[in-house]
C-alpha cells in the first residue's frame, strides 16, 4: 500500500478546524468576536457578563465564572471552536430540524401555534 508523499495522514479530531467547513468557521469567528467584548482575543468572565448585558440579561459573576470553567485555560478562538464542536456533536443537521418544524407548521406561516 503506497502513501502519497508530502501528506501526513490526519487523525480524527486532531485538528478542530478540519471538523468544519469555511463558512461554519467564519460564523463561529463572528460569534467569538461578538462575545469577546474587549477584543483581546480571549473570552473572559467580564466578556460574558458584558455580552449577556448587551442582550438585556443581567447575569451574576458566579454564572459567568461557571461558564468559563468549561475550558482548562484561557478561551481563545481554537478553544471556543473545540467547545462548539463538542456541543454540536450528535445534533441533527439543519434540514432535519427544518423538516421537523415544517410538520407542525401546517399553514406554512413560519410559526407553530402554541395550542397544538
Amino acid at each position: 500500500m503506497s502513501k502519497a508523499k508530502g501528506k501526513k495522514p490526519q487523525r480524527s479530531g486532531s485538528n478542530v478546524f478540519a471538523n468544519f467547513d469555511q463558512q461554519q468557521i467564519q460564523e463561529f469567528k463572528e460569534a467569538f468576536t461578538i462575545i469577546d467584548q474587549d477584543r483581546d482575543g480571549f473570552i473572559s468572565e467580564k466578556d460574558l457578563k458584558d455580552m449577556w448585558a448587551s442582550l438585556g440579561i443581567l447575569q451574576d459573576d458566579k454564572f459567568c465564572a461557571d461558564m468559563c470553567k468549561v475550558s482548562p485555560g484561557q478561551i481563545n478562538f481554537t478553544a471556543f471552536l473545540t467547545f462548539m464542536g463538542e456541543k454540536l456533536q450528535d445534533t441533527d443537521p439543519e434540514d432535519v430540524l427544518h423538516n421537523a418544524f415544517a410538520c407542525f407548521d401546517v399553514h406554512n406561516t413560519g410559526a407553530i401555534n402554541q395550542k397544538m
